[in-house]
């Protein structure tokens, strides 16, 4: 991964994509940053399990920053690269971009935040297995 601000435009394949609606604010009608790291960490299970071909689970994120807040009505695209494959672990590189709701440009999008997740493999028992490597 590089600088948090470094990359002009979305890198990796296009996740998650939702707005963000009044039901998911906070207390003060904002939009949390727990909200956010959930709807990442789905990102990631989704980029992990088609490497892993079935089930992941969230181990670490590392480094995060917040470059802007997200305000109800922002549309949320999440991005996603794989980029390392353990023998049981999976390394996905998360992006956040928004287009806000005053944003008249539909490709106009405004950068969030990003981190790296790592998730592991699992068996239907809930045990670490390895991942299946691809030619």
């Amino acid at each position: 991964m590089t600088d948090i601000d470094d990359t002009p435009a979305p890198q990796g394949r296009l996740t998650l994509k939702l707005v963000a609606s009044r039901q998911d604010t906070n207390l003060h009608g904002d939009i949390p940053a727990g909200w956010l790291v959930a709807r990442m960490d789905q990102a990631a299970e989704e980029a992990a399990g088609r490497e892993a071909l079935g089930r992941t689970a969230n181990v670490a994120i590392e480094a995060m920053d917040f470059l802007c807040p997200v305000r109800v009505g922002s549309m949320v695209n999440i991005f996603t690269r794989v980029s390392e494959i353990g023998h049981s672990s999976i390394r996905v590189d998360v992006e956040v971009w928004i287009r806000a709701p005053q944003e008249r440009d539909p490709d106009e999008l405004h950068k969030v935040t990003e981190a790296r997740f790592v998730m592991v493999a699992l068996d239907d028992n809930g045990r670490i297995r390895g991942v299946r490597q691809h030619d």
